[in-house]
């Protein structure tokens, strides 16, 4: 379906031409969208020749959606919808010219407007042949010096669309990497979950290299690139992160329905689950260069998993993702071995993959994912075609364990709290009072204790 089909099918647009006579534009992503034929549920329009505010009110009437004024300044509104699913956001035009307005955006693919009513396109850009030859293009340099945060959308939507960089615009990123300092953290933290929610974000993440940008917003890649390829890594460590983030999109892009829905949820940061696990992926052994030994030969990265946890702790907390974020992430790095581990037991029984999924919850499927991911990035010399493949047969019979069994589970209560410990051993806190509550934690995950009397006697015959 061409963009004016679209544009015309579409039932908001429709009800917004035929009751008002107001001269307005749809705009921005929404028209690309359309253009590449897409669903989209967040119209961007621009008012001619009224004010935004009272347009947005009338809109706000007509739809009976909510009325959110995002910026006053600048006359930006937000209606949102009762479903929840559609929004409006309605402004008016830079300099009160529309194609002012188009000349100030960041994207060519990003500065097309559409006449609601007459359906004349303004393209003052070139942005619908852009979209055409799958190219992004920036409309001009001075605009990604007013706004830097538009050096890193470059590689967002190259991560979402695929698409190429203009050899122009890439030019334009590498001499004004300096800036990318200054958007507010917030801005940038949103921009970087928004490319890992892309399946080519391995693709930007490989550009964004190439120009400078990664190591300006993720130092710690330079000490992933000192770590060479060893006996089990065919890639240097730097190119394994990207490959695991290409292997997590593979896998993703393999599943069933369901599971695909399970990592399309919305969790937290208001992106998808998909989105974090790809970060989580890249990240997953930024622990390896602070613990790499070699001895005869061999290079060594004990507790690599514990200690990136920690690192990515840090990181996170300073780029100020929201704590749910945080700990879903750091859960991922801690545990990305555990699945594994778990599967090379020398027998394994249900008892042994209930323990598995009590503990990781319904981060579960997430957990074996990049466990699968980390394993198809890592081919070795040492490392068989058999090796592989049995590891993952493995890791796709956990996986299969959750999705028969999950839905039996109930959440562990707590049976003691730490209170209750010192209470029943007369101590004051200290790290063996979280020791023992660690180790009450552990054997409630057995099914060892189920009660609070067998919490009791456990805590009562620990061994200080």
């Amino acid at each position: 379906m061409s963009l004016l089909q679209r544009i015309a099918n579409d039932e908001i647009l429709n009800i917004i031409k035929t009751t008002f006579d107001s001269e307005v534009y749809l705009v921005g992503g929404a028209v690309r969208d359309f253009a590449l034929d897409k669903d989209t549920f967040d119209r961007d329009l621009i008012v001619c020749d009224e004010c935004a505010r009272e347009f947005s009110l009338k809109l706000s009437e007509k739809f009976d959606a909510t009325f959110v004024p995002l910026d006053e300044v600048n006359k930006i509104y937000r209606l949102v919808f009762k479903d929840k699913i559609n929004y409006l956001d309605i402004t008016n035009p830079i300099e009160n010219s529309l194609m002012a307005d188009l000349k100030r955006r960041d994207l060519t693919m990003n500065s097309v407007a559409v006449n609601l009513k007459t359906l004349d396109i303004a393209d003052p850009n070139g942005g619908l042949n852009d979209l055409k030859n799958h190219l992004i293009r920036s409309v001009s340099e001075q605009n990604f010096i007013d706004d830097p945060l538009r050096l890193l959308r470059v590689f967002r939507f190259q991560a979402n669309l695929g698409f190429n960089i203009a050899p122009e615009t890439l030019s334009v990123v590498e001499k004004h990497l300096d800036l990318i300092s200054k958007p507010a953290v917030e801005r940038k933290v949103y921009e970087i979950v928004k490319l890992f929610s892309g399946d080519y974000s391995h693709i930007a993440l490989l550009k964004m290299d190439e120009c400078g940008l990664l190591q300006k917003l993720f130092p710690i890649i330079e000490e992933l690139k000192q770590v060479p390829p060893n006996s089990h890594h065919h890639l240097d460590l730097f190119n394994h992160s990207v490959e695991t983030v290409k292997q997590i999109t593979k896998i993703y892009l393999s599943e069933n329905d369901e599971i695909k829905t399970h990592l399309q949820r919305i969790d937290f940061g208001g992106l998808p689950r998909i989105a974090h696990l790809r970060l989580a992926g890249f990240l997953h052994d930024i622990g390896k260069f602070s613990t790499w030994t070699i001895e005869e030969g061999r290079h060594r990265f004990i507790k690599h998993d514990d200690v990136g946890a920690k690192i990515a702790l840090n990181l996170l907390k300073e780029m100020h993702f929201s704590n749910k974020q945080i700990d879903y992430i750091t859960q991922m790095i801690k545990y990305h071995i555990y699945p594994s581990q778990v599967m090379s037991a020398p027998e394994i029984t249900d008892k042994i993959l209930m323990r598995y999924i009590r503990r990781m919850g319904l981060n579960s499927i997430d957990n074996v994912i990049i466990a699968k991911a980390d394993r198809l990035s890592a081919r070795g010399p040492e490392i068989t075609d058999e090796i592989v493949d049995n590891n993952i047969s493995a890791l796709n019979r956990l996986q299969q364990f959750y999705i028969d069994n999950y839905k039996l589970l109930e959440p562990l209560p707590k049976l003691l709290s730490g209170n209750d410990v010192m209470n029943i051993l007369k101590i004051q806190p200290s790290p063996l009072l979280g020791e023992i509550l660690d180790a009450l934690y552990e054997a409630q995950l057995n099914g060892d204790i189920k009660t609070a009397k067998e919490a009791v006697q456990f805590v009562k015959n620990y061994k200080i």
